[in-house]
């Protein structure tokens, strides 16, 4: 499945403008999106959309339980 244009963006956006601290569940950076109304669908979207990031480095997946995310170039 691709990865829609402008998803990352949208998380990325959210989590600037919340200017909260993280590393973050997918769960917890889709209760965000959802109090900023970003209807972004699922936990599951997330991660695939950060997961894919992640191959580039512009996300660091902490591999625990459960998975978070980590934003390196911005401090989220």
């Amino acid at each position: 499945m691709a990865i829609r244009h402008g998803e990352f963006e949208r998380i990325q956006s959210v989590l600037d403008d919340a200017d909260a601290d993280g590393p973050f569940t997918a769960r917890e950076i889709l209760d965000l999106l959802e109090q900023h109304d970003v209807d972004f669908g699922s936990a599951h979207r997330v991660a695939t959309v950060l997961g894919r990031r992640a191959q580039t480095g512009e996300v660091e997946v902490i591999e625990d339980q459960p998975y978070r995310y980590q934003f390196p170039d911005n401090g989220n």
